[in-house]
């Protein structure tokens, strides 16, 4: 495994990295691809490998909880961000956390000062020592900017298209992406009986004979963000 010096983490060196983050990791994508997309901002944290705390962020990475720099130190990410597998996040941190992985990519929610829902994308990157242990996870958080808009208590569903539950959205973007049904159960731990459920709901709310159908009307109905592999529903298509 590729090790990654990492500097001392006191909290002034710390807080150093933080600022800089921003321009220095925007436009990575979940492959670590650059990319120019000027209609979103990345916010940075870096948290403690074993129990998930933040150690440090930056000012606008707290603000989106309505919290100060100060105040989220301490905050632990799971407490922060929700996912509807709460248990394929948690393993997604501990595989970090072991090593076993370098980096993933996952669609979450929060909570701001308001206590209304946003959406977001967070990148999670292990930064290792020169011995190779973990020092650090770093925490890349990206909300579309539409989705940096307070919500409405009645707004109506975005015309154009269906507007699906974080879990149903998943399954459709494996689906589009050509995993199969024990596949999507491995991944968002649920049962095949649970993945057969919800791919027929869609089905039949997509009048979908099938599964290539399926994700060609999801296409045709502007589900989907053109351009980007694997395939992604739009953060306002989704509930």
């Amino acid at each position: 495994m590729a090790t990654t010096s990492f500097p001392d983490a006191s909290p002034r060196n710390e807080n150093r990295a933080t600022r800089t983050a921003p321009r220095t990791h925007r436009g990575i994508t979940g492959s670590g691809t650059p990319r120019d997309d000027a209609s979103s901002d990345i916010c940075t944290a870096h948290a403690s490998p074993g129990d998930l705390a933040v150690r440090a962020a930056d000012s606008e990475f707290a603000r989106q909880f309505g919290l100060s720099v100060r105040e989220i130190r301490g905050a632990g990410l799971l407490d922060l961000l929700r996912t509807p597998v709460p248990a394929r996040l948690r393993e997604q941190f501990a595989a970090l956390s072991s090593g076993r992985r370098r980096r993933f990519t996952e669609r979450v929610t929060g909570r701001d000062e308001t206590g209304r829902s946003f959406s977001a994308e967070i990148t999670v990157t292990a930064v290792n020592r020169p011995s190779g242990e973990v020092a650090t996870l770093l925490v890349l958080l990206r909300r579309p900017e539409d989705t940096q808009r307070p919500e409405k208590d009645h707004e109506p569903a975005p015309p154009g298209g269906p507007v699906l539950s974080a879990l149903d959205a998943q399954v459709l973007e494996g689906v589009a992406s050509g995993e199969s049904t024990v596949q999507l159960a491995s991944r968002l731990y649920l049962s095949r009986q649970g993945i057969e459920y919800r791919v027929g709901q869609m089905l039949r709310r997509f009048d979908a004979p099938n599964r290539p159908a399926l994700v060609a009307r999801a296409h045709a109905l502007g589900m989907f963000a053109v351009g980007q592999w694997p395939p992604r529903v739009l953060p306002e298509r989704v509930k």
